[in-house]
This record gives structure tokens, C-alpha cells and sequence, in this order.
């Protein structure tokens, strides 16, 4: 049972964590800034570098959610596996949610990260199909958070975090390919695709599939994730991040691009999985396609990416609640029943668009 939650980064996305959550446990918001006095919730400020200090509010908790960007994360997970409580996070980072795998065989609670939009809900609604079949050949999972009126040579806007984005860029990305577990290089595997008439590409990022190349190991023969911009998008990058070598300064690069490239209001979040194998004898390709638009959240319009994420982990919290997953231990969005998130008090803001 879980009754009083820790949320810590009260930015776009985890402030709505914190509201969301509010409605059903006990939430206190910490964040390294002063925080506004308008939210639902209580809240102070904590500095996660003074660690003896953070350590003692935490483990007042019975669970703590990290919002913050992914270098922060496991000094979170270690806290809270100090303590005993849960743990949940949104990270895409695959060395964080490596090491936070490690903790888990000693917890006392659950681990769960990679609990947002990618990796995270894309996970659970791939498992999802490919629970339908007997055998398989194909797994295709694609995400893209867009601004829906792009503007620029990049078609950009960072409604998301800059660090968590250029991360996803730089780092290798597991893939299962002819049968083999190997790594690509990110913003490579370039392909098109057409939403609803209108051209998009698509191409390799790190973190996507979560756990999915672990637990399909063996049982595929290709298995990838990819990302949706509008085109021309990873050509750019690649000159920013290659040819001007900043993927060694990625703090200059966070900088330019926030800059460059603010936050929209109007945005767009395209889900796409697609699987290939056979249900009996017979070959089948079974597919699940959803475009997810801001939505309105107790009067307040949140952009479509902040809701995705914010209703993904909270949508989990609440599973691990109700003892519907494993109390302890590290927890794979594969093991997530896509039914019961969207059975969940958060999973209803997905039902909504569905």
C-alpha cells in the first residue's frame, strides 16, 4: 500500500505528476528552485547534492517519483533503496536503468523506471500485440512528440527536456536484428513514413524499448524503436552532434537548442507499434496507431507530452497500489497489462484520445 508519495522536480512535466497523484495519495513536491505557493499539493525545496540531508525527507515516504533529468536519477534510486520505498522514474538513460536493475535484487520495494511515454506506454502497448501472438518475426515501436506547426529547418520545439533529447541522440541504441542483440548508432536507420498523408521520418534513438531486447532475446528476429520527426530533422542533428563534435559538450548543445527552440503550446504526440508473426499457422501483422492532442486537466490545457508522461507513471504508481504488480524488485513495462493501465484512475486521460 502506498499513502504518501515524494515527488521530486516540479518542472513541466513533474509538477503535473504531483497534481495528478494528488487526487488519490498524500503528495509532497521538492524541487531545487522556490516553488510556486498555487499547487494542490505541499511542497518545499531540497537540494539532492547535500545528500545525508535529501536522504531523511525522503525516507519518510512510502514512494518517491523522479522527475528530474536522467544524471539525477539514481542518486534518487539509491535513496530510495536505502530507505525501503518505492522508486519510480521517467528515464530514457539505459546506463541509469541498468544500474537501477542492479539495486533491485536487493530492494525492499519496487524499481521501476522508464515509466514515461518512450520508454514506457510505447513498451506496454507493444507487449500488448505481441501477447496475441504464438510466434513472432517483427516488433516496430515508433513515437514521435511533435510541435504540430513546425516551423524551421529542424521542425522542433523542446517541449520535452533538452538534456533527456540529446541523450536519446548521442548514446547507442539496443535492437534485435536478424535475431542478434547488438547496438546501432542513434539518428541512423533513417526511414519514411506517412501519418495520416502528410511525410514524416523516423530513425533510431537509445532507451526506447526499455527491457523489451532482454525479454525478447531469442524470440524475434528484428526488434526496433525509433523516433518520429518531420524530415530533415536527423540530417541537422547529425551536423550538430557529429561533424561539429558537440557530443562532447552537450551542456553547449542543451544550450543552443533551448534557445533556439522553445516550448509550443499546440503539440502532437503520434504512437505506433506494429507486429509480424504467426497465430496458429498464419501469418498476421497486427498494429495499434493513436495521435495524442493537449488535453484539458481540472481547467488547466496541458500539452500532449506532459499529459502522456505524467498519466504513464502515475498510471504505474497506482498499479504497484493496488498489488496488481510484484511488490518488490525490479518492474519491466512489459509486465504492465496494457487493460489495467488504461483501467487506472490516471489511464483514463489516455481513454479519452483513444
Amino acid at each position: 500500500m502506498i499513502k504518501n508519495i515524494a515527488v521530486v522536480g516540479l518542472g513541466k512535466v513533474g509538477s503535473l505528476v504531483a497534481i495528478l497523484l494528488n487526487k488519490s495519495f498524500n503528495v509532497h513536491g521538492f524541487d531545487s528552485q522556490p516553488i510556486a505557493n498555487s499547487y494542490s499539493f505541499q511542497s518545499s525545496m531540497i537540494d539532492i547534492t547535500e545528500r545525508e540531508a535529501a536522504f531523511q525527507k525522503l525516507k519518510e515516504f512510502d514512494a518517491v517519483v523522479s522527475c528530474l533529468p536522467y544524471k539525477y536519477n539514481i542518486i534518487i534510486a539509491q535513496m530510495a533503496h536505502q530507505a525501503g520505498i518505492h522508486y519510480f522514474d521517467l528515464t530514457e538513460d539505459v546506463k541509469t536503468s541498468d544500474e537501477i536493475m542492479k539495486l533491485s535484487a536487493t530492494s525492499k520495494g519496487i524499481m521501476a523506471p522508464q515509466c514515461g511515454l518512450a520508454p514506457g506506454y510505447i513498451g506496454i502497448v507493444g507487449y500488448d500485440l505481441v501477447k496475441r501472438f504464438d510466434k513472432l518475426r517483427d516488433v516496430e515501436l515508433r513515437v514521435g512528440a511533435l510541435p504540430r506547426y513546425p516551423n524551421g529547418l529542424l521542425g522542433y520545439s523542446f517541449n520535452w527536456s533538452p538534456a533527456g533529447v540529446i541523450n536519446e541522440y548521442i548514446e547507442d541504441a539496443e535492437v534485435i536484428t536478424n535475431g542478434k542483440r547488438k547496438y546501432v548508432s542513434s539518428l541512423m536507420g533513417l526511414e519514411t513514413i506517412n501519418i495520416e498523408g502528410r511525410e514524416y521520418e523516423a530513425f533510431y534513438t537509445s532507451g526506447g524499448l526499455g527491457t523489451l531486447c532482454k525479454t525478447l532475446d531469442g524470440k524475434v528476429d528484428t526488434l526496433n524503436y525509433k523516433t518520429i520527426r518531420y524530415p530533415g530533422h536527423a540530417r541537422l542533428m547529425r551536423f550538430l552532434i557529429t561533424e561539429l563534435i558537440l557530443k562532447d559538450k552537450k551542456e553547449v548543445l542543451e544550450d543552443i537548442l533551448t534557445i533556439a527552440k522553445p516550448p509550443v503550446k499546440e503539440d502532437v504526440v503520434y504512437v505506433y507499434a506494429a507486429v509480424e508473426g504467426w497465430q496458429g499457422d498464419k501469418l498476421f501483422r497486427e498494429e495499434f496507431f493513436h495521435t495524442y492532442l493537449p488535453q484539458e486537466i481540472d481547467g488547466q490545457e496541458y500539452r500532449a507530452i506532459s499529459w502522456t508522461t505524467a498519466s504513464s507513471v502515475c498510471s504505474v504508481v497506482e498499479l504497484v497500489h493496488q498489488g496488481v504488480t510484484p511488490s518488490k524488485g525490479y518492474l519491466k513495462q512489459e509486465d504492465i497489462n496494457l487493460d489495467d493501465f488504461l483501467s487506472t484512475s490516471y489511464g483514463k486521460y489516455y481513454k479519452k484520445q483513444i
